[in-house]
């Protein structure tokens, strides 16, 4: 929570609307646009409230603000102690050679100051110079869209070479390795960057193979929420990586409504068991009893 407080997306987002507010006023229409552009989905919720009854004293009701200069958001010293902890990570050099010269700080902390004992200690060798060649590679291929040729060991140890076009790269926690996704290759299209050996753009006139793919399916859950122990906080937090919109219904008490592809139904219906009462679905019917299935087999185990 180090840049919580001070470099978080709300200061960020009531810093560009205080700078917009210094060369005219801002009409309502204005500001629910900035924050729903340069904030969350639910932002509107904590943002505007605030801005437009003055609680933070620097929005007038007429959109002006009263400061002369632009807000300036500098480096905490916490922050710049974080930046040089996260520089020791050999990860961080795969984008580039990247440093912070921060010389009046000591790292926050060190690599062996921590120990992770949920992961396999194989991990991808992310200091090779190699390693970090084909990963900057790929990542270009992947912005600027253009066909890699790779070379490569497979699981069995024989050497095979293809041409695919890259489309992401995928990081495993657990195995703390890359993989790169990609498309147009009959031999397949995942390919662990560790077993890559040699990997270059290819000049050649190529056309990727069509593939039909099947569209996630998708869903959506409708809940009503008390926003009791930061409840709301934590709601959002949990489900960042869906897509939402929350709604305020009163004092304490939201509206959420989350889509989700149906292969993550299992593990949206556990996040939202952890809420317990704080939190009442609503729709769709289906979820309603799949919820009511689950808290019926945990009663019958005697959880």
């Amino acid at each position: 929570m180090i840049f919580r407080e001070i470099y978080s997306v709300y200061y960020h987002t009531v810093a560009k609307i205080l700078q917009a507010a210094l060369s005219h006023p801002l009409s309502a229409e204005e500001l629910q646009e900035m924050v729903e552009q340069n904030a969350f989905g639910e932002s509107v919720l904590h943002l505007l409230p605030a801005l437009k009854e003055e609680k933070w004293q620097v929005l007038k009701s007429d959109g002006t603000t009263p400061l002369s200069k632009a807000p300036y958001l500098p480096l905490t010293t916490v922050e710049k102690q974080w930046l040089k902890a996260i520089e020791q990570d050999p990860r961080l050099q795969l984008f580039g050679d990247i440093s912070f010269d921060f010389p009046d700080v000591k790292p926050l902390f060190r690599p062996e100051d921590y120990l992770i004992f949920d992961r396999y200690q194989d991990g991808d060798p992310y200091e090779d110079a190699a390693y970090q060649a084909h990963f900057r590679l790929i990542l270009d291929a992947i912005r600027n869209q253009y066909p890699l040729e790779v070379e490569l060991k497979t699981r069995r140890g024989n050497q095979t070479k293809m041409v695919l076009l890259p489309k992401a790269l995928e990081y495993s926690e657990k195995d703390d390795k890359f993989r790169l996704l990609g498309e147009g290759n009959r031999f397949g299209n995942t390919i662990n960057l560790a077993r890559i050996q040699q990997c270059r753009r290819y000049e050649k006139p190529w056309e990727a193979k069509k593939e039909e793919k099947e569209a996630p399916q998708r869903a959506y859950v409708v809940f009503t929420l008390m926003d009791r122990r930061k409840a709301l906080e934590r709601v959002m937090l949990h489900f960042a990586h869906f897509e939402k919109q929350a709604e305020r219904l009163g004092e304490s008490r939201y509206r959420v409504k989350v889509w989700y592809e149906v292969e993550d139904e299992t593990e949206l219906l556990i996040r939202l068991l952890s809420f317990g009462p704080l939190v009442q679905v609503k729709e769709p019917e289906r979820m309603v009893s799949l919820l009511r299935q689950r808290l019926q087999q945990q009663r019958s185990c005697g959880l």
